[in-house]
């Protein structure tokens, strides 16, 4: 690690310890030519996600975009918002975890059905039917009678 005061590569680690937010390690670390202490952050490295829409256009994941729809299908309903944060974490990191740089939006809206699903009946139907684009109260019927098969 590069010395920020004197510029040499040669430093020691004094202290290791987890981040506040746990997501990264905080090492304290001092430099072997000028003795100098400073700072230094290791983090995993997350590779950029692309989205592929319905429509084949590409944008840039949006881990918001995820939890404003779940928040958008628990309106009114008793849920926490950390929880609904957790599942949102736990989506991305799924897709961080595949290793694959292209994931779909079909794929990401079974994902969410799949965490929703045990947590609230009233939410997964709402969810799935802006998800499925329910076009008409048969199609709502049916989603809601394999919901029941599978219950």
């Amino acid at each position: 690690m590069k010395c920020p005061f004197c510029g040499d590569q040669d430093s020691k680690v004094v202290d290791s310890r987890r981040s506040e937010d746990g997501c990264s390690i905080r090492r304290r670390r001092e430099c072997m030519a000028c003795q100098r202490r400073f700072t230094t952050y290791e983090v995993v490295e997350s590779l950029p996600i692309i989205v592929v829409k319905r429509d084949g256009t590409r944008q840039s994941f949006d881990r918001n975009k995820i939890l404003n729809s779940m928040v958008r299908a628990f309106d009114k309903r008793k849920v926490e918002i950390a929880e609904l944060e957790r599942i949102t974490s736990e989506i991305e990191q799924s897709i961080q975890n595949t290793l694959e740089r292209e994931v779909s939006t079909d794929k990401i809206g079974e994902m969410v059905m799949e965490r929703i699903k045990p947590l609230d009946e009233v939410a997964y139907i709402r969810f799935a039917s802006v998800y499925r684009r329910f076009q008409d109260v048969g199609s709502f019927v049916h989603e809601i009678n394999q919901f029941l098969e599978k219950k």
